[in-house]
């Protein structure tokens, strides 16, 4: 088949890989949630090889997924996995879980499944690490935000750009506390939490 393409992906991979260099430094096993067209996991578990990089995404797109991880055979990306949300996050002692453009696709009631199916899904000390557009103290961080903001919830009302705040929440509830959150190219973010830590969520760089 046609291997699809994410312009999206070809273009941000190389700033978050930057991050996932230093906190995935000292991790061995990655959940990927929603890997898309695959590239990014071709991509990082290329470039981090120490790391067994475990992609997933619904069954509709694993056909894509799986066309990209064959043609790259590495060693360190499995089988990927079929994975709706909804039906729980699966238990395999990950101690880094990793998604990137995907809170603002899903539903509310989607991300808040997400994250309380974290504790069963990682380790005591894992890292997640999410990638894409967050808004702060419930405004906009640019136009062009704003704008596919409202693109967004024009093809589905349950979709947006989410509220920091309301994500750190929910990532308290399952214990994670934010450690790290960076400015990104076109306005994105890439904001890490780890499990059972003290340290204060960082201001916004």
């Amino acid at each position: 088949m046609n291997k699809p393409f994410s312009p999206a992906s070809e273009r941000n991979r190389g700033p978050i890989l930057a991050v996932l260099r230093e906190r995935f430094a000292d991790r061995r096993k990655v959940l990927e949630i929603g890997s898309g067209t695959g590239q990014h996991a071709v991509h990082f578990a290329a470039a981090l090889p120490w790391l067994e990089w475990q992609a997933s995404e619904l069954a509709a797109n694993l056909p894509g997924l799986c066309a990209w991880l064959d043609e790259a055979g590495l060693p360190n990306t499995p089988p990927p996995l079929e994975l709706d949300v909804n039906d729980g996050l699966p238990a395999g002692g990950f101690d880094a879980v990793f998604s990137a453009n995907t809170l603002h696709i899903m539903s509310w009631p989607e991300v808040e499944k997400l994250f309380a199916g974290l504790p069963a899904a990682t380790s005591a000390d894992a890292v997640l690490t999410i990638y894409g557009p967050f808004n702060y103290g419930g405004r906009f961080t640019s136009d062009s935000n704003a704008e596919f903001d409202a693109m967004l919830r024009a093809g589905d009302p349950a979709r947006g750009i989410r509220d920091f705040e309301a994500v750190d929440a929910l990532a308290r509830a399952s214990g994670f506390e934010a450690i790290d959150d960076r400015a990104m190219p076109a306005n994105n973010r890439c904001i890490s939490w780890q499990r059972r830590t003290d340290v204060r969520p960082p201001e916004p760089a």
